[in-house]
């Protein structure tokens, strides 16, 4: 994606030496296939959220084993190991760029399953088990991959189309303002709610107990809201180069930007080495 255009700007391309991207990528796969698989073995975790959780696991998988692959091969075919050719280079790119695509938009929609789980815990927790069965899970899980697959396979197609970018640009602002206002609202009535509860006259044991289950249902919504900026935070630059890259691709002051690509990749690499430690810091919260 960054070599679509030549650097027509006084800076400098910023190069991330072969190990860091290596390192990062094999740290964070085996991190997130431990989470995978320390979902799939524990019963107590085969609960709608931690699958939702397993599956952006999974997403974040799909992202390093991807970014390692593309390190090896590069890193081959500069030892001479592998000979490239344009065809063969051409569907290796267009590969890779499909399942970080699948990635991201998978990982962006795990959340928004997350976000509508810990608000029907928070505020329909007697209806829960009734409204988000492990059955409906499983079809919005389905769901989530289906579309996933095929708008990375439509992403990568059209890429060069200009509609595509913007669609894709869009996609992101709408997706970070749909969680934000949800999340947001969340908080808001969680407020709401904590006051009610203050005023109570119940007994002081049942009081305990309630803000007890409260209190371990706030956590987990701001444990997957730390998720959720971290998400942003890593993927926002990436994105920007994106946008940059419809509005001003010739423009000196954009190539300063757009020099620092391998950074944002980096970055982009770093949310998927960073969720399994939240992951963890959660289960200890509420273990």
């Amino acid at each position: 994606m960054n070599a679509t255009s030549k650097n027509q700007s006084d800076c400098p391309e910023v190069h991330v030496p072969i190990p860091v991207f290596l390192t990062i990528g094999v740290v964070s796969l085996i991190e997130n296939l431990l989470v995978v698989v320390a979902i799939i073995r524990n019963r107590n975790l085969h609960s709608p959220m931690y699958c939702f959780i397993c599956s952006l696991a999974a997403f974040n998988t799909i992202a390093s084993l991807t970014k390692t692959w593309e390190t090896l091969m590069i890193t081959f075919a500069n030892v001479g190991q592998l000979e490239k050719t344009e065809f063969s280079e051409s569907n290796l790119n267009d590969v890779i760029d499909s399942l970080l695509c699948m990635s991201f938009v998978g990982s962006f929609f795990s959340f928004l399953a997350i976000a509508v789980d810990r608000y029907i815990t928070i505020f329909y927790a007697l209806r829960y088990h009734n409204i988000m069965t492990m059955r409906r899970t499983g079809v919005i899980l389905g769901l989530i991959w289906i579309t996933c697959g095929v708008l990375a396979v439509l992403f990568v197609k059209f890429f060069y189309l200009k509609v595509t970018m913007i669609c894709f640009v869009v996609f992101f602002i709408i997706s970070l303002a749909i969680l934000c206002f949800l999340y947001t609202y969340m908080f808001m009535l969680a407020l709401i709610h904590a006051r009610k509860i203050a005023s109570l006259t119940a007994s002081e044991g049942g009081k305990c107990r309630h803000h007890w289950r409260w209190g371990s249902n706030m956590r987990g919504a701001l444990t997957l809201t730390i998720l959720s900026g971290t998400f942003t935070v890593c993927w926002a630059p990436f994105f920007l180069h994106l946008v940059i890259m419809t509005v001003c691709p010739m423009n000196p002051y954009c190539e300063c930007y757009r020099s620092l690509f391998e950074v944002h990749v980096v970055l982009m690499m770093s949310h998927a080495l960073i969720d399994p430690a939240i992951y963890a810091f959660h289960w200890k919260l509420c273990s």
